[in-house]
């Protein structure tokens, strides 16, 4: 089915802006599609001045809601149907943000459920990845636990050694060099029992895409790819 028209995608991104334009190129290239008028007409509000949203929930740091909200405003303005945010930690502040912005804000959690169960993972022990803040504010772990599955987390050494580092080297578009690091997490997380891993952060797909598929011993959830694929849902209605 062609959408309609009148469904205008927004995309509250910048946070960061690689992974917002990743989610441009998959909502693009997920989307079955022969001609551009197949496409989804798609706003996305792309503000990289949006504070630090790990740093606003642990450790004082200036607040990213005025922020958030200021995208939401802008993306309601022009009419969108439903939004979009290609950032986990920023689902943090997602209540404020639906009340805000009165249209569909399709949640990234849902739309990793979804995707656990098109890979045949309807239930059980999985693996988690994500920002300090977004294992912290246990955002996956409440919403999925109610759906059958358990969320194993990596270790605070794994995070503070190997994953906060890698997101890190992400933001600063050395994306390749955060393939080990996180391949080495995924890998663990396997090891320990998980029979997939969500990788709960919009950077760390974008590093295990630098490296191969072959090295990972467990299926991963790209929440971007997810997130899009929601999109793609609303969208065709």
């Amino acid at each position: 089915m062609q959408p309609s028209n009148d469904r205008v995608l927004g995309v509250l991104g910048g946070m960061g802006p690689l992974a917002s334009a990743q989610f441009m190129l998959r909502l693009t290239l997920l989307t079955p599609a022969t001609r551009d008028q197949e496409h989804i007409p798609t706003i996305l509000w792309s503000d990289p001045r949006v504070p630090d949203r790990t740093k606003g929930k642990l450790s004082g740091g200036d607040d990213p809601l005025p922020w958030l909200l200021r995208g939401i405003n802008g993306l309601r303005q022009a009419a969108c149907g439903a939004i979009a945010i290609p950032c986990n930690t920023a689902h943090g502040w997602f209540e404020p943000m639906v009340e805000a912005a009165g249209v569909p804000v399709l949640h990234i959690v849902d739309a990793a459920a979804t995707d656990l169960r098109r890979l045949g993972v309807g239930r059980g022990t999985i693996g988690l990845m994500g920002t300090q803040a977004t294992l912290n504010m246990r955002l996956y772990q409440e919403r999925l636990s109610g759906q059958g599955w358990d969320c194993m987390t990596p270790s605070q050494d794994q995070m503070d050694r190997l994953v906060t580092p890698s997101i890190a080297l992400v933001k600063a578009n050395r994306v390749a060099e955060a393939f080990a690091p996180l391949a080495e997490v995924v890998n663990d997380l396997a090891a320990r029992g998980a029979s997939a891993v969500v990788l709960g952060c919009t950077e760390i797909p974008l590093g295990i895409q630098a490296g191969p598929v072959e090295a990972l011993q467990a299926p991963v959830v790209d929440t971007i790819d997810a997130l899009a694929r929601a999109s793609i849902a609303w969208a065709r209605g």
